[in-house]
Formats: structure tokens, sequence, C-alpha cells
């Protein structure tokens, strides 16, 4: 991913290329943080921590892809060290089981656009709403968002990749930092898991039977 390390006395990156950041993959940030978190309020966070981690960063970027990839790789790594931060606590409950249609129902802003910068750079604002909040909220109401929710998180972040980011196999290896093959397992089972936990639920492909 690149050298991370600033040297001292090294410039920031300029707001408007931060803005310009949020703007763009504000929304996959939040996306991917939400699938792995399945709490609004921990997707927010992580997803401000992402772009200020992106604010102080040196990588250099070769393509608009690259710095998604890039980005998309420190959320999940982000996810990670939340996740891993909660057992070294040894927290027994969080606050309940927050899951995905919880989170979208809340209603809170998330990053993006010009209002985020100012949340990433933890100055208060208004958050307002991005084109992922429809997005969101059309996955919610279906009944293989709710299932995905209650997968393992590396499979929730190989499926969110695949099918909401239309990222390849060997794309999402090279972010998730596993290797092709291990990503199309994941694929396969969490493809298996959502069909029998719809199965059970009444469902066929995404479809209650009659």
């Amino acid at each position: 991913m690149g050298n991370e390390a600033r040297g001292k006395g090294a410039p920031l990156r300029s707001e408007e290329f931060l803005v310009s950041a949020m703007e763009r993959f504000g929304g996959s940030v939040y996306l991917v943080a939400l699938s792995q978190t399945r709490s609004e309020q921990d997707a927010q966070d992580v997803a401000q921590d992402v772009f200020v981690r992106l604010f102080c960063s040196t990588t250099r970027f070769e393509s608009d892809e690259h710095l998604k990839a890039w980005l998309l790789r420190v959320t999940i790594n982000r996810c990670h060290e939340l996740y891993r931060g909660f057992w070294r606590r040894s927290v027994s409950t969080l606050d309940g089981e927050r899951d995905l249609d919880v989170a979208a129902r809340s209603g809170a802003g998330r990053v993006g656009g010009a209002d985020g910068a100012e949340a990433a750079a933890g100055r208060p604002g208004a958050l307002a709403e991005d084109p992922a909040d429809v997005l969101v909220r059309r996955l919610e109401r279906t009944p293989v968002w709710s299932a995905v929710a209650r997968l393992p998180s590396d499979q929730r972040a190989a499926l969110v990749l695949f099918y909401v980011e239309e990222y390849s196999c060997d794309q999402i290896a090279q972010i998730m930092g596993v290797r092709p093959a291990t990503v199309r397992t994941k694929l396969h089972r969490a493809r298996l898991r959502l069909r029998k936990m719809l199965e059970r639920e009444g469902y066929e492909d995404g479809y209650a039977y009659e």
C-alpha cells in the first residue's frame, strides 16, 4: 500500500484533495464499514478515521482506482482493529445486537462532501445525505441485505466488494490482503449461507414463497 510514514515538517494533503476523495469514495467507504461493523455509529467513526489517515498519508496514488482500493483496504483494516480493540477491553456486550436494519433506520448522516471534511478534521458540522444513503435504504429493504448482516465479517466484505463495488476477485484479493482463490472460497461459502438462511425464512432468490 506504499509508505505512509510522514517525515517531520512534511505538508499534509490539501483540503481540496480530501473533499474530492470524500465526495467520490465516501459512500463506498461507509458502506464497506457498515457491512463490517453492523453499526451506523461505528461505521461513521471508521469512515472519518479512514479519511483522517488519508489526509496524513504520503502514499502516492497512481490513479483513482488506486486511491479507492487504498481507502477500502484501510477501511477493512480499521474495522479489524476496532474488533480486536473490543476483545482486548473484554467487552461482553456492545449495546445489544445493532444490525444493519437498525443502523439504516437511525437516519444519521455520514462522511461525504464539504461537511464530511469538517467531520474528518474534527470540526463540528451537519453531515449532508449522500447517494450512499439511497443505496443503503434500498438494500436494507431486501431480505438478502438482512441475511448478509449475519455472515462472518470477511464474507460480508467480499460480497459487498464483489456485488456492490463490482471488483473482480483479483482486485478484492489485493484489497483484503488474501489470495484470489481465498476470495472465491469466501464468496462461494457466503452464497451458500445466504441461500440456506433465505430458504429457512421462506424466501427463494429474495422473494417469498407463494
